[in-house]
């Protein structure tokens, strides 16, 4: 689909960067736009970016890769057990972390690659049966199993709140978590809610259509 002019893109990163704190990673969520609109946001400046797809990543970033060595590629959406191994090859963090099969998978993938990947744990904060992520009353006992049984680099946590909900209750329910188990690093927040997020502390917030522009999904 058409992203977003160059002229708009640039100036939304700009505008959105503007509102946040220095210490805030902001992930530029390219997924369904085409590399043009990616070079056009790394011209601007922009070098995290967030796929939901593995198979969208191997595709669209070994050529931007090359000219910007810099680049980071987040994977944000839900990963199979099947793509672990492309997913470890291709991408640079992780912040779909939400269940023991994969835990164990990434494990074994990161000790055959000899890359091992920064995590997120994905909490299903409205415990909403269509949507991946440990539930939060399981969080600590998956968080400390992840970290001290197989030694995964777990960074912090991600979640996604309803979209029928006040995202704050959430972003806060996230934060009181990953504070009583000693992580400092949250990914919360998307192009409606971004700023509420950094409010609750997020360090890494994923905006997508704020800045390339609207998504069509086929029927």
């Amino acid at each position: 689909m058409s992203a977003a002019s160059p002229a708009s893109i640039a100036d939304a990163i700009q505008t959105i960067r503007a509102d946040l704190p220095a210490s805030t990673t902001l992930i530029a969520v390219a997924k369904t736009f085409p590399a043009s609109a990616v070079a056009e946001a790394l011209a601007a400046g922009q070098r995290h970016f967030g796929e939901n797809r593995v198979q969208e990543g191997m595709e669209k970033y070994p050529a931007l890769r090359a000219a910007h060595p810099d680049l980071v590629l987040h994977l944000i959406g839900p990963l199979q057990t099947n793509k672990v191994k492309q997913a470890v090859a291709h991408f640079d963090v992780i912040h779909t972390l939400d269940r023991p099969k994969l835990a164990e998978e990434l494990a074994r993938e990161f000790e055959k690659a000899g890359r091992r990947l920064p995590c997120f744990i994905q909490v299903n904060t409205g415990e909403e049966p269509q949507k991946a992520g440990v539930a939060p009353l399981e969080a600590d006992a998956f968080i400390h199993d992840c970290r001290e049984r197989l030694g995964l680099p777990v960074l912090g946590l991600m979640c996604i709140p309803p979209a029928e909900e006040e995202p704050a209750p959430h972003f806060a329910l996230l934060r009181r978590i990953a504070q009583r188990n000693g992580l400092e690093q949250l990914s919360m927040g998307m192009s409606g809610d971004y700023s509420i997020a950094v409010q609750f502390g997020a360090t890494h917030v994923r905006v997508g259509s704020a800045i390339f522009g609207g998504r069509t999904y086929p029927a």
